[in-house]
Formats: C-alpha cells, sequence, structure tokens
C-alpha cells in the first residue's frame, strides 16, 4: 500500500513512498523473520527480501487479493533476479509467505509461525495506485465508479450500503470521526434526502453541492476528500485493525526488534505516535523518531501522495 506507479530503474514498476527511509529504520538483520503487515504491490517487500538472505523469512499480509497477486510476481522476479550485489547469488533469496487478511490477524495469533520471535514489522498504511486508479473498486471521487471501497472484496459492507442504510446521525458521526469533517452533519442530511446514491461521482457531487468551500484554504481540498477517507475507514475498520497492530507489536517483537509505521492521516499518525509512547513509557520502546519523518520535496515532485506520508519508528528493549 502507499505506492505510487512511478517506473524503477528494476523496471518493476510501483516505488513505495518513504521506501530508503522505512528500510533504513526497519535495519534488516540478514537472516531474520520479517512482518510486512501491508504488503500492497510488494515495493517494500522486495527491498526487505533483499536483505534477508536464504536463512530469512518474510512473511507478507494483504486485505487486497488483487494486491497479493501483483506482489506475488514481483517477489518471484526478485526470487530469480541475476545478483544484486557481490554478496548475493540468484538463490540467496528468503523464505516467503504470502497471506490474505488484515494485520489484525497477528493480534489473534493467527498468522503461523508469527506468533512471537520477529525481527521487525513494517507497515504502510497508504492505498495503493492498483486500489486508487481503478474506478471499479470506487475508492476515488475523480472518476466514475460504484460505491465499494472494500480492500476485502469478500468483506461487508460496502460504501453503497452505508451511504444508504445508515441513520441520518449515524452518517454524520462516521464522517465527522473517521474524516475529521467540520459539516458533517450538512453532508449527512444532504446525503440522506438524496439516496439512493450508487455511485461515486453522484456521492461527489452531493457533498460538493452540500459543502462548498468558504475560504482559500477549503477551497485546496476537494468538499468530498474527507468523506470518501471516513467511508473508507469505516468500511474497511482501518483504525481497529491498526490498534490491534500496536497492541500486539510488542508481544510480536524480539528485543532488538523494530516496528516502522508510515501513516498517511492525523487520526493514523496520532494512534502510532500515542501507542510508541505509551510504549516508551512501559519500558517497551526506545522510541527511534521523536518526531515523525517526512517526505523530501524530490519524492514529493516524484509522488504528490507522498505529501502526507509521515514515518514513526521504534525499537523493542
Amino acid at each position: 500500500m502507499g505506492e505510487s506507479s512511478t517506473d524503477t530503474p528494476q523496471g518493476v514498476g510501483h516505488v513505495s513512498v518513504l521506501l530508503k527511509e522505512a528500510i533504513t529504520f526497519l535495519a534488516v538483520r540478514r537472516g531474520g523473520t520479517y512482518i510486512d503487515a501491508t504488503v500492497g504491490l510488494g515495493g517494500h517487500s522486495y527491498e526487505i527480501a533483499r536483505r534477508l538472505g536464504a536463512a530469512g523469512r518474510l512473511i507478507g499480509l494483504d486485505k487486497d487479493p488483487a494486491a497479493l497477486e501483483r506482489a506475488q510476481e514481483r517477489l518471484a522476479v526478485g526470487a530469480g533476479r541475476l545478483p544484486v550485489s557481490q554478496n548475493q547469488t540468484p538463490t540467496d533469496w528468503p523464505e516467503i509467505t504470502l497471506l490474505h487478511g488484515s494485520f489484525a490477524d497477528l493480534a489473534r495469533g493467527q498468522v503461523a509461525n508469527a506468533s512471537g520471535g520477529v525481527d521487525g514489522i513494517l507497515a504502510d498504511l497508504g492505498m495503493s495506485s492498483l486500489q486508487l486508479n481503478d474506478a471499479a473498486r470506487g475508492f476515488s471521487f475523480q472518476a466514475e465508479g460504484p460505491l465499494d471501497m472494500r480492500m476485502n472484496p469478500q468483506s461487508e459492507p460496502t460504501a453503497e450500503q452505508v451511504v444508504n442504510h445508515l441513520g441520518e446521525r449515524e452518517l454524520a458521526d462516521v464522517i465527522y470521526e473517521f474524516g475529521e469533517e467540520r459539516r458533517s452533519r450538512r453532508i449527512a442530511r444532504a446525503i440522506v434526502r438524496s439516496r439512493p446514491i450508487l455511485t461515486t461521482a453522484q456521492l461527489a457531487a452531493v457533498i460538493s453541492a452540500a459543502a462548498r468551500p468558504m475560504n482559500p484554504a477549503e477551497r485546496r481540498i476537494h468538499p468530498a476528500t474527507r468523506t470518501f477517507q471516513a467511508l473508507r475507514i469505516f468500511v474497511n475498520r482501518e483504525l481497529d485493525d491498526l490498534r490491534a497492530l500496536l497492541e500486539s507489536a510488542p508481544q510480536l517483537l524480539e528485543p532488538g526488534g523494530r516496528l516502522v509505521v508510515i501513516s498517511f492521516h492525523s487520526l493514523e499518525d496520532r494512534m502510532v505516535k500515542d501507542a510508541m509512547r505509551e510504549g516508551a513509557k512501559l519500558g517497551q520502546y526506545k522510541l527511534l523518531t521523536r518526531k515523525p519523518v517526512t517526505a523530501s520535496e524530490e519524492e514529493i515532485d516524484r509522488n504528490p501522495r507522498a505529501r502526507s506520508a509521515k514515518l514513526r519508528a521504534a525499537e523493542k528493549v
């Protein structure tokens, strides 16, 4: 997740946000066991695998089966590549296990051989270009598509079900809580009056009419941005899953193991910051980032989505 469609020198397409920084903070140990909790299109996983060697193990999870399929292809290419350094041979590739599921499954102990003793956990919480650019997935208000927004197409509910069946007050609460949208009541009222709403474009139009920007600051962001964010988070239970991951990480990590999280909005970043600081107070973690690491201007120029990315890292004591 969190990957753009920028071509890489390796020719495998898609470069992950804050890739260099994430790998640096993860400090991959050769022969170790690592979890990529949001494998996405495999950008971070590929770089972790390169550093692990044949004795290492990488476990990757993702809710989205389409992303897992692409990651599998990318990592298989890596397994058969020519040596990338004098210390690596074509067979010097770790055992890789890709699993369809949420990283909350780690907390429930549902991931085999990951119940303890891992050397690092990486979670990139952003959306992948595969999801955002496919209008049929319904994540973007910039293209006509069904109101779906599910990362896992086998889960419930869809955004259409939420938009058309939630009560006005509950819908306003979702938009306010998960989108931090001050005009949530006005938007919820407009949505209820416009039902049924079946497409992303229809929903975006209803929101835009109900919440016209009042000042220059509001004009910089599309009126539907926060509501679409709120619906996506609610549909995919993103904050619940993140909370479960943050609670389970201290038990999963070996001493010296590292937790690296890249978030893309303030709700996530606040949760990560609070969990890591609380862990430090309890003597579980040593904080590696007092302030969040952000993308360079050069990376933002290459990939505008990187602008909102924030990386935080901690080491298990």
